[in-house]
C-alpha cells in the first residue's frame, strides 16, 4: 500500500471528509485502513469484555463450589470429631440399658433400615408409575398440569402436617397404631411428590427420537416405555430414590407421631411381628438423647452413624444405577 501523501492530504482532513473516494486512490486506501482498524479495535474490546466476564463467572462459580464444599466438610467434620470418640462396638450392636448405664443403638439402626425399605417399596412403584402415566399416556394436558401443580404444592408442605395425617389416617382410622408400618406409609405419602416430579422431568428429557424409533420398529406403547424410555430416564429415577431415602433417614416429626420412641429390639422374624413393630429410628433417637436426656456425646455418636448410613445409601443407589445402565 502506498504511503499517504501528507503534503496533499492531512489526517485531520481525511477524517473530516465524508467522501474518501473523492480524494483519490490514497483516500480510498486510508478509508479501508481506518475502517479495518476500527473493526479490529472493536473486536479487541469485545474480546476483553468477554474474557473479563468469563473470568468473573468462573471465579464466582469456584467460590460457590468452595463455599458449599467447605460448609459440608465443616458440618461433617464437626459431627465426626465429636461423635467418633464415643462410638464403640457395644454401642453399635447392643441395646440401651438403664440398669447397666449403657447406650445401644442397634434397635434404632434396624428400625431405620426397615423404614427405608418399606417406604421405598411403596413410593417407588407409585411415583414412577404416576410419572410414566402423566408423561406418556395422559392426553389432557390440563389434567397433567393440575396434578403436577398439586405435587409441587405437596412437596412444600411441612412434615408436621404429614405427621398429623399419618396419625389420623394410618394410626387411628386404619388401626395400625404407632408402628413402623404406619410411619413407613406416612413417609411414602410425604416423598411421593418428590419421586414423581424427578422421574417425570427425566422422562420428559428423553429424546423424542427414541420413542419414534421404537414405534417405527413396531413396538407398542408399553414395550417402548419399558425398553427405551425408562432406561434412558434411569438417572431421574435414581435421583428420586436418593432424595426419598435421604428424607426418610432424616425425618423426625413424622416418626415421633406415627412410629413411637421405644428403643427395645422388635421382633422382625415373622410377618405379624413386622406389622406390629414400633420404635425409634436413628433420627428420633438422636432427638431423644439430645433434647430429652441432654446426652450430647451419645447424640453426636448417633449423628455420625446417621451420616455414614446416608452416605452408604447414596453410594449404593449410584452403584446400582451404574450397573443397570451398563446392563
Amino acid at each position: 500500500m502506498r504511503q499517504l501523501s501528507h503534503k496533499k492530504y492531512s489526517i485531520a482532513a481525511l477524517r473530516k471528509s465524508r467522501n474518501f473516494h473523492a480524494l483519490g486512490n490514497e483516500g480510498k486506501a486510508f478509508s479501508h485502513t481506518l475502517s479495518f482498524r476500527k473493526r479490529h479495535e472493536a473486536m479487541d474490546r469485545r474480546r476483553a469484555r468477554r474474557r473479563a466476564g468469563d473470568f468473573l463467572a468462573k471465579a464466582l462459580l469456584w467460590l460457590s463450589g468452595a463455599a458449599a464444599s467447605a460448609l459440608l466438610l465443616l458440618i461433617a467434620g464437626t459431627v465426626c470429631f465429636r461423635g467418633v470418640p464415643g462410638l464403640s462396638l457395644q454401642m453399635l450392636i447392643g441395646q440401651e440399658s438403664v440398669l447397666r448405664g449403657t447406650v445401644g443403638i442397634l434397635p434404632s439402626i434396624v428400625n431405620t433400615l426397615f423404614i427405608i425399605v418399606a417406604s421405598l417399596a411403596v413410593v417407588l412403584p407409585l411415583g414412577v408409575g404416576a410419572a410414566v402415566y402423566l408423561t406418556e399416556y395422559v392426553k389432557n394436558r390440563r389434567l397433567a398440569g393440575a396434578v403436577e401443580f398439586a405435587a409441587e404444592v405437596l412437596s412444600g408442605i411441612p412434615s408436621i402436617l404429614y405427621a398429623m395425617l399419618g396419625a389420623l389416617l394410618f394410626c387411628d382410622k386404619l388401626g395400625l397404631q404407632k408402628t413402623l408400618l404406619a410411619g413407613s406409609l406416612t413417609l411414602a405419602v410425604m416423598t411421593l411428590p418428590t419421586v414423581m416430579r424427578t422421574t417425570q422431568e427425566s422422562l420428559k428429557a428423553a429424546p423424542a427420537s427414541y420413542r419414534e424409533g421404537a414405534l417405527g420398529l413396531g413396538a407398542g406403547q408399553w414395550p417402548m416405555i419399558r425398553t427405551v424410555v425408562l432406561p434412558a430416564s434411569l438417572d431421574g429415577v435414581i435421583t428420586g430414590c436418593i432424595l426419598a431415602a435421604g428424607r426418610v433417614v432424616g425425618e423426625t416429626a413424622v416418626l415421633m407421631y406415627t412410629a413411637g420412641l421405644t428403643t427395645v429390639m422388635q421382633d422382625f422374624s415373622s410377618l405379624q411381628g413386622m406389622l406390629r413393630a414400633s420404635g425409634a429410628t436413628l433420627s428420633t433417637a438422636l432427638y431423644v438423647y439430645a433434647k430429652e436426656r441432654a446426652d450430647f456425646a451419645a447424640a453426636f455418636s448417633i449423628a455420625t452413624v446417621l451420616l455414614v448410613l446416608t452416605a452408604a445409601i447414596n453410594l449404593t443407589a449410584s452403584l446400582i444405577g451404574r450397573r443397570l445402565r451398563r446392563g
